[in-house]
């Protein structure tokens, strides 16, 4: 997995894993890094980060929107979610990400992007379907 948010060392670990013939799995940043990953067509999975962000009036700062999800659809990336990210204690926090996850949730539920939940349990399924998921993509994303 890559975790770096400075592009150029990102590009030169996609490159060196994709020519292993390895998964390259990219952890999220901003909106704009996230854009030039998703461009990148050796890319297999993006997930999602949805802390230390911030948010505008109207809008949550979920480090996704309609353009970058025509972008991931196009070139066959799954976006993933962490159920990890959710293990915080402070709870005005957790709720500004859980609005995160229920944006990027509709955002993904309009373009039928692929969608993984990474580190859930048997319960995440329906906490996915409580967040406004359908049922198949539900389902496509625990398994």
């Amino acid at each position: 997995m890559i975790q770096t948010e400075n592009i150029n060392e990102a590009r030169k670990q996609i490159d060196k894993l994709s020519k292993e013939g390895k998964q390259v799995v990219v952890q999220g940043s901003s909106i704009e890094f996230n854009r030039l990953i998703l461009e990148n067509k050796r890319v297999n999975m993006l997930i999602l980060s949805h802390t230390n962000k911030k948010d505008k009036l109207k809008q949550k700062d979920s480090g996704l929107n309609h353009v970058l999800c025509n972008i991931t659809k196009e070139n066959n990336i799954v976006l993933a979610f962490d159920m990890n990210e959710l293990k915080v204690e402070d709870k005005k926090l957790k709720a500004s990400m859980l609005a995160r996850w229920q944006q990027n949730i509709d955002l993904i539920k309009k373009s039928k992007c692929k969608i993984k939940l990474i580190n859930g349990n048997s319960n995440s399924f329906y906490f996915l379907l409580t967040l406004g998921l359908p049922t198949d993509l539900a389902k496509e994303a625990v398994s």
